[in-house]
């Protein structure tokens, strides 16, 4: 008796004869085979050698794990030497649980930069009113205030995440500068 890739008996073959896993109408039904997914943009595309060898060895792996019998094993194996698109490759293992990566469509380019939204300007972070006043207190030449109010603002910059670190820094270095000159000038008139 020949059979014919899937089961299907060749010529000669009687019905009712034979050997498999269901029978009717002359043809051999290959256990669990289900038809064949349906069609996607992909199953027309030609396939490769690359495509074949992976279908094959999915084919292998069904073999070695009893999914297969050796004739089905072959059959499909010299289906898949024939197959020439993706469809047919698909077809071939759709009973098994892995079956040929089908390459996917290809998907739209990324949009560039300049046509994306612009996000939004980041948060202006409020400005702290004490390391105003210190610049402040040390321009005018309050030097004590201005040393006071500085260390106060650094602290607060720090611990509420606010803006006008510069200001309290400018306000201790030049408040710090004034006390020393302003002890200079104590200092030499007590000498």
């Amino acid at each position: 008796m020949s059979v014919q890739p899937w089961g299907e008996p060749g010529p000669g073959h009687k019905h009712g004869q034979g050997h498999g896993y269901g029978q009717g109408h002359g043809h051999r039904q290959v256990a669990g085979w289900q038809p064949a997914p349906a069609p996607s943009p992909q199953s027309a595309m030609r396939a490769g050698h690359a495509d074949r060898d992976r279908t094959v060895d999915v084919l292998k792996a069904a073999f070695a794990e009893g999914r297969l019998s050796v004739q089905e094993y072959e059959q499909r194996h010299e289906a898949v030497v024939a197959a020439q698109t993706y469809g047919q490759l698909a077809a071939l293992v759709a009973d098994l649980p892995a079956g040929p990566m089908v390459t996917p469509a290809p998907s739209a380019p990324p949009v560039p930069a300049t046509f994306l939204a612009t996000p939004p300007p980041p948060q202006a972070r409020p400005t702290n009113v004490l390391a105003v006043v210190s610049l402040v207190c040390s321009l005018m030449g309050l030097s004590l205030p201005a040393v006071f109010t500085g260390h106060i603002a650094r602290s607060q910059i720090r611990t509420r995440n606010m803006d006008g670190d510069w200001a309290a820094v400018l306000g201790l270095v030049i408040g710090y500068m004034g006390t020393a000159f302003w002890t200079l000038l104590i200092l030499m008139g007590i000498a």
